[in-house]
Order: structure tokens, then C-alpha cells, then sequence
């Protein structure tokens, strides 16, 4: 039997080299630490935007050390020396929103501005922007030789992409799910040419000679190439779009047969998209918590949901696979080894594929 000299010497050699494992910025959190809590605020205090500050943690130490690892599989995915960088900002008008899509060719990331909010003037009388940076010029602002990376607005017309949310390759092109504008500008899914002059045709605005509400984010499925999408009622509920005259649901389309069908249903607010390595698996967001201008429903959705995919490209066997406690879980995707990422109130949530 171990001396408890030598216990102590291998203790303290574990503790050495987990210490050692830790980058600077990051931090591994021990959530037995705040499960008992001394004081709970009550519900009339939330507001689906409050950070959480567990005991001993205040906001400079989140910012010193903002990769938070509850899991060692963290540590995979941030590697030795993790950091942050801002390379844009924008003070008033917001327009780094969403459908955030890498072109290997060129190797420049597209995005879009958000179409709603009155900073912007965006939503029902101008159109959202679609823009793009070179990941080079990120890496330079990483390394200091440039301030802030330049921004390049992409146009589009014949037709106008209008009020872009989501979007995704496509065999050269991006395809885009354009949120309508008023009664008149259907929400429809454009293919898009990433390259000037960004050629622009119009796949679908219908289903079945019903408007869509506000088509929100979209993938294509890796082994049957369809195109799934999500409709949902936030350009009624950013004051852009009218009543909604349809179900909040997924649909999915067939590139070959021009098929539409509706593959899964029972949402408050569907929203991002995405699909495991092997496309057994999809995963779709709720953001029913957020009501965009009628304020935030504290009991409803912030949940991701997992579906598993048939052979014949049908969802089913929904799961809660999390919960998110701060803000909207909104996009969402899926790296190599199945870890499903979702942008939400207080940074980027990571989370395993066994997580579900």
C-alpha cells in the first residue's frame, strides 16, 4: 500500500499537469458550485438577457477568461491557446446578424444584416444587406497588423435578395432565405452566384400558392443533397411582414422533382438547422422565448431539439437535447466529430453529439 507521502505526490503531480492543461484564457467550471445558491433572484427580475454571475466570478474575470470548459472535450476544440478577437464593430446599426457562410474559393465569409430593428431602418421600407470579409484580413487583425477588418457590401438584383436571414453552400453558390418584405414581396429562397456580379435567381417564394411567413435558416442534407429550411413569424414580429397565414414549420426540398414537403412540426419559433457528419441526425432550434418587438416569453422554447433522419430523409424521434439559459439559442451547427455549436444570449454554446 501508497505512503500518504506518495499520495500526496501524485496528487499534487495531477493537480500540476491539470493546471498546466488549462489555457490562460480559458476556465474549467465546477457546476456543483452554484447548483445551491444563497440567494435565487426571483422571475420579475429576468429578462432572458441576464448574464449569470456564479459565486466568485464577476464580469472582468468572464472577459479575462471567457472559454468556459464544463467538459475536458473542450479542450479539443480550443486547443493550447485559445483567444478573442473583435474584427468589426458597429455601434448603432446592426449589421453583423446572421447567415454566416465560408466560400472556399475565395475564402470569404458571408453575412448578413439584421432586417427589423429601428437602428437599422431596415425590415418593411429597406431591404437587409448581404456582406462579406476575407478570413485573411481576420487573421491580420488577430495579429495586429491590420485595425479592423474592411467590410464589402454584396449587391444583388433581378432579382433583389430581400431582408436575407439564413443561408448555406450549394455546389458553387450560396442559397439564401430571404425573410419578404409587407403584404406584396413574398419570403422565398434565392441561389446566388459568389462571385461579382452576383448572379441571382429566385428557387422558390410558394407552398402551394401560400406565402411563407419568414423562411429563417437552411441546410443541405450531406447524403441526399435536399435542402432542408425553417419558416418562422419573425418578420411579423419585427413589424415587416403581415399576419402570419401559415404553420411555423421545416420543410424540405428536392432539387431534382422541385418536391416541397413539411417534415417536422410543434414549434413556437423554429430557427437554425443543421445536420450530423453522416446525416443520421438533424437538429433544429426553438427560440420561442424570443417575441422580437412584443418582448421575450420566459416560459416558452430556447431549446435545441435532435431528430434522427430516416433513409427516405423523414424526421423523427424528437428529443430535448438542451436548454439555454441566457437568450436564443438561433443558429446552430455541426463540426466533424458531431459537436453541435448554437450562438446564443451569453457566447457560443459547444456540446457534444452524446450530450442528447
Amino acid at each position: 500500500m501508497p505512503s500518504s507521502t506518495t499520495l500526496l505526490a501524485v496528487s499534487a503531480a495531477v493537480a500540476q499537469a491539470w493546471a498546466q492543461k488549462i489555457p490562460a484564457a480559458a476556465q474549467v467550471v465546477n457546476q456543483k458550485s452554484f447548483n445551491v445558491l444563497d440567494n435565487v433572484p426571483p422571475p420579475t427580475v429576468q429578462n432572458a438577457s441576464n448574464l449569470f454571475y456564479w459565486p466568485g466570478v464577476t464580469e472582468k474575470s468572464l472577459q479575462a477568461k471567457p472559454f468556459l470548459v464544463f467538459d475536458d472535450e473542450f479542450f479539443d476544440v480550443i486547443g493550447p491557446n485559445p483567444s478573442l478577437t473583435t474584427i468589426a464593430s458597429s455601434d448603432s446599426d446592426p449589421i453583423f446578424h446572421e447567415a454566416v457562410t465560408w466560400y472556399p474559393r475565395t475564402d470569404e465569409v458571408f453575412f448578413v444584416q439584421n432586417a427589423g430593428p429601428p437602428a437599422a431602418g431596415t425590415g418593411l421600407k429597406k431591404s437587409s444587406i448581404i456582406q462579406k470579409i476575407l478570413l485573411s484580413d481576420a487573421e491580420k487583425v488577430r495579429n495586429g497588423s491590420l485595425k479592423a477588418v474592411p467590410v464589402t457590401v454584396v449587391p444583388t438584383k433581378n432579382p433583389q435578395i430581400i431582408n436575407p436571414n439564413g443561408a448555406t453552400n450549394y455546389k458553387g453558390n450560396l442559397i439564401f432565405a430571404g425573410e419578404g418584405q409587407g403584404d406584396n414581396v413574398p419570403s422565398a429562397l434565392y441561389v446566388m452566384n459568389p462571385l461579382p456580379p452576383y448572379n441571382t435567381t429566385t428557387l422558390l417564394n410558394n407552398y402551394f400558392g401560400r406565402q411563407f411567413n419568414s423562411l429563417n435558416d437552411l441546410t443541405v442534407h450531406p447524403k441526399n443533397g435536399d435542402l432542408y429550411f425553417t419558416d418562422t413569424l419573425y418578420g411579423y414580429l419585427q413589424n415587416f411582414r403581415p399576419y402570419p397565414g401559415i404553420r411555423e414549420q421545416v420543410y424540405r426540398y428536392n432539387f431534382k422533382s422541385g418536391a416541397i414537403t413539411v417534415v417536422a412540426d410543434g414549434f413556437r419559433h423554429p430557427n437554425g438547422i443543421a445536420f450530423s457528419p453522416d446525416g443520421k441526425k438533424a437538429y433544429v432550434t426553438d427560440t420561442g422565448i424570443g417575441d422580437g418587438f412584443f418582448g421575450f416569453n420566459l416560459t416558452a422554447p430556447a431549446s435545441l431539439y435532435s431528430f434522427d433522419v430516416g433513409t427516405e430523409g423523414t424526421l423523427s424521434n424528437r428529443k430535448t437535447f438542451a436548454f439555454i439559459p441566457t437568450g436564443i439559442p438561433d443558429g446552430v451547427k455541426v463540426d466533424s466529430k458531431g459537436r453541435v455549436y448554437t450562438g446564443a444570449g451569453d457566447g457560443v454554446w459547444v456540446l457534444p453529439e452524446a450530450y442528447c
